[in-house]
C-alpha cells in the first residue's frame, strides 16, 4: 500500500508538534499558533522555520477538518513539501551538534614556535588564523593580519629583522580586541551561529 503524502506530512507535523511542546515547556493543549510563538522563544531552529510552520499548520488544518472521508483529503501536499516538513521534523528533533559536524583536530602553536614554522605552514595548508598555546594555556589567536602588522612595524627601512619571530612575538601585534569564542560540542550548530 502506498503512503499518502498527506499521512507523511501529518506524521511529521504530529511529531514537530510535540517536539515544540517539550521546547516550550507546554504541560497542558495549546495552539499550534501559540505553540510556536513559546517555542520560538527558546529554540532558534523554532525560530527559523516559524513561517514554514505556519504555514504547514493551515496546511494541516485543512487536510483534517474538511477530510469527508479515509479516501478523500480536501489537499494532498507535494512531495516537495512532504520533503520539507520531514526535513523540519529531523532537523527539531535531532538538530546536528558542533561536535558532529567539525571533527577536525585542530592545528595548535605554541608560544616559541617561529614564525618560519608558521609560514610553512600557511604554505602547505593555506590557514589563515593559528591558535596559539603557552603550554595547555590558550593565549591568543594569530591571524595573518597579525603577522603583516607585526612586518610592518619591524621593518627598519626596508631591512627584514634578521631574528626570526617566534609567535608569541607576533601575538602583541594582533588587534587587542577578542576575535575568538569557545564553544561546546554538545551545542547544535544553529546555537553557535547565534552566537558570532
Amino acid at each position: 500500500m502506498t503512503v499518502k503524502n498527506s499521512d507523511r506530512f501529518l506524521t511529521a507535523f504530529n511529531r514537530i508538534d510535540h517536539r515544540m511542546r517539550d521546547i516550550a515547556g507546554a504541560k497542558d493543549y495549546m495552539p499550534f499558533y501559540r505553540l510556536i510563538d513559546q517555542a520560538k522563544k527558546k529554540s532558534l531552529l523554532v525560530r527559523k522555520y516559524e513561517d514554514d510552520l505556519r504555514a504547514y499548520a493551515d496546511l494541516r488544518n485543512a487536510i483534517v477538518h474538511h477530510r469527508t472521508s479515509m479516501e478523500f483529503v480536501i489537499a494532498e501536499p507535494h512531495t516537495q513539501v512532504v520533503e520539507r516538513i520531514e526535513h523540519i521534523d529531523e532537523v527539531l528533533t535531532r538538530p546536528k551538534l558542533v561536535g558532529q559536524m567539525f571533527r577536525k583536530k585542530v592545528m595548535t602553536f605554541q608560544t616559541t614556535d617561529s614564525l618560519q614554522h608558521t609560514l610553512k605552514v600557511i604554505r602547505k595548508r593555506k590557514y589563515t588564523q593559528f591558535p596559539v598555546y603557552e603550554g595547555e594555556i590558550f593565549r591568543g589567536l594569530v591571524t595573518t593580519v597579525g603577522i603583516t602588522n607585526w612586518l610592518a612595524t619591524s621593518m627598519n627601512g626596508v631591512q627584514l629583522p634578521k631574528e626570526i619571530p617566534t609567535m608569541h612575538d607576533i601575538l602583541h601585534h594582533e588587534k587587542h580586541e577578542v576575535n575568538y569564542q569557545f564553544i561546546s560540542r554538545y551545542i547544535t550548530i544553529y546555537e553557535a551561529l547565534s552566537k558570532g
